[in-house]
């Protein structure tokens, strides 16, 4: 028997997708890694038993294991490998709450939307929220350590996990963690995991901390006249406030989501800051107040804001809704540079003079309460010589960020298109470090091969 009948063999009918026309859409995550290789199969695991057979008959063989949720990843973290594996658990979706320990157990396949509905049955929150919160996996989440839009005061992925069931590189599955809140028992193996965008393990469960469900008692919408103003009302904001989301977006960004499903935005403002409050009461009131304040010292020339959920929803979802529409301009090279708050105006200065140097369109959003930039990078379809230009601006965006003290990836993860900036922003000795935890953990080289180092 052959290495892929034996796989084929060893699972249940329909587990193995060997057809080349049914695996070419796992060959790629969102970010459409133009490197992506062809797997020579793709397993969709139904549960851990199935995940350690297939990582078993892959360290067997020496074959790569690219583990793979929704696909919705930005940085090429779930690209194929020629000849590997593509391991998806995208079939796993199962999630259970128990409102007492208010915790969800998750398989990884679940979608991050699919968990906060689950939690609000129960009238409690599970706050990581990115913007593709609708399509996005709760594996994924993991794997890359999501944020989102309520990070600037809820924290990201890894702020929740209480607990997660990994299957190793040589098959063992183990359990860290658990429904416990407080939990100092041996090394803090649990979080090595978050973030590991699958090279250490593949998850196979997890345990979620939920909260009780939010109230957002108002929304503010700025109009200013730069980004570096608005960038400049978010350090004024940050000095003494932490709302519950505070977010920026430029000018060309206002104008694609405009073009894209009009809204009413104000296409002639230079940046919109869009911000929330769930603060109780009178101290709603007064947060709302003191950042109307920055944003009108800054120079906003309007200031709008609203206690009507629903009203204020249209303006998140129209944040949310900014890289599909820019997408629509071409094709995008996607960044996730962060820098301490008070170095976001010299970040978003960096963007623009990249932007002219290259001569491209570079449209910005931002999770600006927590310094976190989305600068997406749009290539003309077909314009090779843009194409270029456009590599060189990524990684120049990742280098400025690294100079502000920053990072080149503050949640999509490394994977594929950022690791060759790695070493720079950590250092040869974090590296070897990061190195020799890979080489323990998996010694074979087998997960997720190319990804991160």
């Amino acid at each position: 028997m052959d290495a892929l009948a034996e796989l084929v063999e060893s699972l249940p009918a329909g587990v193995v997708v060997t057809d080349g026309d049914r695996i070419e859409k796992y060959r790629w995550d969102r970010s459409q890694d133009p490197h992506a290789g062809t797997p020579l199969a793709v397993v969709r695991a139904e549960d851990a038993g199935q995940v350690q057979t297939a990582v078993r008959w892959a360290a067997r063989h020496d074959l790569p294991v690219v583990p793979r949720g929704a696909g919705t990843g930005l940085s090429g973290g779930a690209s194929a490998v020629d000849g590997g594996l593509v391991l998806t658990l995208e079939r796993m979706t199962a999630i259970e709450v128990d409102p007492v320990c208010q915790v969800a157990v998750v398989e990884p396949g679940a979608l991050n939307k699919d968990v906060k509905a689950a939690a609000a049955k129960h009238g409690l929150w599970y706050p990581p929220d990115p913007s593709s919160y609708e399509i996005c996996s709760i594996g994924g989440n993991v794997a890359t350590n999501a944020g989102g839009l309520c990070c600037v005061k809820y924290g990201v992925t890894t702020d929740y996990v209480l607990g997660l069931d990994v299957v190793l590189a040589d098959g063992t599955l183990v359990t860290l963690g658990g429904t416990r809140i407080k939990d100092v028992a041996g090394l803090s193996l649990l979080k090595l995991f978050v973030g590991s965008e699958g090279t250490l393990g593949v998850v196979t469960r997890a345990i979620m901390r939920l909260v009780p469900a939010q109230v957002v008692g108002a929304t503010l919408v700025a109009a200013l006249p730069t980004m570096t103003a608005a960038a400049e009302a978010v350090v004024a904001i940050r000095r003494s406030l932490r709302p519950s989301m505070l977010e920026l977006m430029d000018q060309p960004s206002i104008r694609a989501v405009e073009a894209h499903r009009p809204m009413g935005l104000d296409t002639s403002a230079g940046a919109l800051l869009v911000a929330q409050s769930d603060a109780p009461g009178s101290a709603c009131t007064a947060e709302v107040e003191a950042m109307s304040a920055a944003c009108r010292a800054a120079g906003a020339g309007e200031v709008f804001v609203t206690t009507d959920a629903d009203e204020g929803e249209l303006f998140v979802q129209a944040r949310r809704m900014v890289i599909p529409a820019v997408e629509v301009l071409g094709e995008l090279m996607l960044e996730d540079v962060g820098v301490p708050v008070p170095r976001l105006p010299e970040l978003v200065d960096a963007v623009a003079r990249i932007a002219e140097r290259h001569d491209l369109l570079i449209p910005v959003v931002a999770h600006a309460g927590d310094g976190n930039t989305h600068p997406l990078i749009v290539v003309p379809r077909g314009d090779d010589a843009a194409k270029l230009r456009a590599l060189a601006a990524f990684e120049e965006i990742m280098h400025a960020a690294i100079a502000l003290d920053g990072t080149i990836t503050g949640e999509h993860g490394v994977g594929r298109t950022k690791k060759s900036a790695l070493p720079a922003q950590l250092g040869e000795d974090v590296m070897a470090l990061t190195r020799r935890v890979k080489d323990a953990l998996d010694p074979q080289g087998i997960l997720n091969p190319g990804a991160v180092l």
